[in-house]
């Protein structure tokens, strides 16, 4: 089997609302209504064009972070969806959509590689398509099935990998520690709390995936 990430943007539902924050949606449908979950601090935009598009039938909000029930499902909202094309090449979108960076993030496997060619042909005539990544699928995790590390690792912002990279490239985590955060700060042209800021968010997304994934 083999997988494919693509990131898909122009007239895709919802990406409007994540452009330019660091807000992800990730959505489940069921026919009748979606699933959705939102977080990485997301603003009213994101639940408004939620509520525009096909209503709110029921929220649970946990910090900045929240779980809608929809009162619609989302296809038959929108045109020329995605997922029409998915039949035509004998592809297989695994769930959940992702929505980030006013951004479409799609999971598709095939069972031949051409079949994920010709998917990405047909979207590309209608949408602006990046592939993320592709590879062959070879083991399959009892526990995770199908899980990827794109899946498996939080969305950080434009700033937080950068700060993160850095540190890294400069020697930060490495003992004794290489540089200091004023330097790299200072690398970035950014002040030395700014940086602190940055590196402790990405930090603490990443270091709370890995724990959810060791306790999963």
């Amino acid at each position: 089997m083999y997988e494919a990430l693509f990131e898909i943007s122009g007239g895709v539902a919802y990406e409007d609302a994540t452009q330019g924050t660091d807000a992800k949606i990730e959505l489940w449908c069921n026919d009748h209504c979606d699933l959705l979950h939102v977080g990485n601090d997301a603003n009213e935009a994101v639940r408004g064009e939620i509520e525009a598009a096909v209503g709110v039938r029921d929220t649970i909000t946990e910090g900045s972070e929240y779980v809608v029930v929809t009162d619609e499902c989302l296809k038959p909202h929108t045109q020329d969806n995605v997922e029409t094309h998915l039949a035509a090449t004998e592809c297989l979108l695994l769930p959940p959509l992702r929505y980030e960076r006013g951004a479409k993030l799609c999971r598709v496997f095939a069972l031949d590689p051409a079949n994920l060619t010709a998917f990405y042909r047909e979207i590309n005539e209608r949408y602006r398509v990046t592939v993320r990544s592709k590879r062959e699928t070879t083991t399959i995790d009892r526990e995770h099935p199908l899980l990827s590390l794109h899946s498996a690792i939080p969305t950080l912002s434009d700033r937080q990998r950068e700060a993160i990279v850095a540190a890294h490239e400069a020697g930060y985590y490495a003992i004794p520690r290489g540089t200091t955060t004023t330097e790299l700060g200072t690398e970035l042209g950014i002040d030395r709390r700014t940086f602190e800021e940055h590196l402790r968010r990405a930090e603490n997304k990443l270091l709370g995936a890995l724990v959810e994934r060791l306790y999963g």
